[in-house]
């Protein structure tokens, strides 16, 4: 048997190749991407502000003794509730007490030197009716009596005085309170006027918080002071400016401003509060979440729809109203802004606009197809958005 051979041609192996890959659809598919969107509309404007503080007492005291001495004993420790006139410390009583028996022993001299000029005044008025005496010796007597009535006086007071400083002896609590520090020891010397113990009333407290200097000419204009405590945020507190420092505070370089709130037995010192600081409404503008702004640049923009794409807006932000910060400029109402997914996009980007339900159920679905798994046994066919699932068998 003979063999045949064919020969084929190159140029018609490319070309056959050629119009194989012409058949093919080399056009990639346009990407969109599905977005969060608002249609913008002008709303009644009530700017907000929070700052975070502390619970103190309004009233607080540096006790200490008013005589110098060596603390003997301490009656009390940080935390304890004193009532008025209660005994806080304690010093050596020695010298003290030493001291009011000298005065005492003055007091009873001079009161014996008094006895003795008066009589002696006596005797010389009844010889001077007599004319025994003149009335110049008789007048230097008068002198003497009244000389020694004064220094009887005089040594009344020393010894009323060294009997108070003996009573300092004692610090007690000139109110009822709770001690919050404790700055000597037993066996410590102090001077006379040295803190020792401090004593804070818990009748009247307030929340201390600190405003940057271009916030405080907005105090003025606030509506409304509500305090909510770290340790149960769900509950608002009352409150009222009552006072704001005429001076920033030289490390901070933030003002100080006190919030007095109501007496209140579970609210105690020390406790973290954060004060939000309503102003009234100041008119009508537009609002946008916080999650719509763009930074690019150091410049503030939004990405707004137009024929399903989207372009930048330079925005002016004019302040912040509850969750939502306001323009003030860039964007007028009835625009759509996109406001989730905002650093995915890029100018031009075809985007699908999603419903706030739209957005959960696929979420829902999605999340339940990872736990489950695709079922064994055939695919799954879903229906369009807002129909159910059903399997194909």
């Amino acid at each position: 048997m003979r063999a045949f051979s064919f020969a084929v041609p190159l140029t018609l192996v490319l070309a056959a190749v050629s119009l194989a890959g012409c058949s093919r659809n080399d056009t990639p598919a346009e990407d969109v991407r599905p977005v969060r969107a608002l249609t913008l509309a002008t709303g009644t404007v009530g700017s907000s502000a929070e700052f975070s503080g502390d619970v103190r007492p309004r009233y607080e005291s540096r006790l200490g003794f008013r005589v110098g001495g060596k603390i003997s004993a301490r009656k009390v420790d940080v935390g304890t509730v004193v009532k008025r006139g209660q005994v806080l410390m304690q010093l050596d009583p020695q010298d003290l007490r030493l001291g009011q028996a000298q005065a005492q022993a003055n007091l009873r001299a001079a009161q014996t030197t008094y006895e003795l000029a008066r009589a002696d005044l006596k005797r010389y008025q009844d010889l001077r009716g007599q004319s025994f005496v003149s009335q110049a010796v008789l007048d230097q007597k008068v002198a003497a009596a009244r000389s020694a009535q004064a220094n009887v006086e005089a040594a009344r007071a020393a010894s009323s005085e060294q009997a108070n400083q003996t009573g300092y002896a004692n610090l007690v609590s000139d109110t009822d309170g709770v001690v919050t520090g404790i700055d000597a020891e037993v066996g410590q010397v102090v001077q006379a006027g040295t803190p020792v113990v401090r004593v804070a009333r818990t009748d009247e407290k307030e929340v201390v918080i600190g405003v940057p200097e271009d916030q405080v000419d907005e105090l003025r204009k606030v509506s409304t002071v509500k305090v909510r405590l770290w340790a149960d945020p769900d509950r608002g507190i009352p409150g009222k400016i009552r006072e704001v420092a005429p001076v920033a505070d030289p490390a901070t370089r933030t003002y100080t401003v006190k919030v007095a709130i109501p007496a209140q037995e579970d609210i105690r010192l020390g406790m973290t509060a954060v004060v939000q600081l309503a102003h009234a409404n100041t008119g009508t503008a537009i609002k946008v979440p916080l999650s719509a702004l763009y930074q690019n640049k150091g410049a503030t923009s939004v990405w707004v729809i137009e024929n399903g794409a989207v372009h930048l807006v330079p925005v002016q932000v004019g302040g912040v109203s509850g969750n939502d910060v306001v323009l003030a400029g860039g964007v007028k109402p009835g625009q759509t802004v996109v406001t989730a997914g905002v650093h995915l996009l890029k100018p031009g980007q075809k985007v699908k606009v999603l419903t706030a339900d739209v957005a959960r159920r696929g979420d829902a679905e999605a999340e339940a197809t990872g736990a489950r798994g695709a079922p064994v046994g055939g695919p799954q066919e879903v229906s369009p958005v807002g129909g159910p699932q059903e399997v194909l068998k």
